[in-house]
């Protein structure tokens, strides 16, 4: 009997790595230079380049957790379109400076050097990095998709 429990034992702990579903590890996201711990992007609001065609402060009263950190707002009503589907108004490579991550490292963004290629938002270290950028963004943006799985908190700058 014990011999057969043990069996039973061993034949469940094989198949239930099987049946758990498989979870993608958390990317990082940019909370460098933020006005307060874990907020996202220095505490611009993401839905406000989007909508408002550049950037605005959000503030702490409309924020929003998602992906492991704090985003603020501008407005109830852009923390709710960002509730609706973050996706959307998520910036690639978790807000960090899309320049940097095609180069494979992961480094802050000055909120006002940002660009929207193909109905995604694009972050960069300052409108000098912006400019580059903006030479080949497709380019760029193909070598930091190659780059962004393999970076990690360690890849910090």
């Amino acid at each position: 009997m014990f011999r057969r429990t043990l069996l039973v034992l061993a034949a469940l702990a094989c198949i239930a790595p099987l049946a758990a579903p498989a979870q993608e590890a958390s990317r990082p996201v940019n909370t460098l230079g933020a006005p307060a711990d874990h907020v996202a992007i220095r505490g611009y609001d993401p839905v406000a380049y989007f909508r408002e065609g550049g950037p605005r402060q959000g503030k702490p009263e409309f924020a929003a957790q998602h992906d492991g950190a704090t985003w603020w707002f501008a407005s109830a009503e852009h923390k709710a379109l960002f509730a609706a589907d973050p996706e959307k108004y998520m910036p690639a490579f978790g807000g960090f400076c899309a320049y940097g991550t095609s180069r494979g490292y992961l480094v802050k963004i000055e909120p006002e050097a940002w660009s929207i290629v193909d109905g995604r938002l694009y972050l960069n270290y300052d409108l000098g990095v912006r400019d580059t950028w903006l030479k080949d963004p497709k380019g760029y943006i193909g070598q930091a998709n190659a780059n962004w799985p393999k970076l990690g908190k360690s890849d910090i700058k």
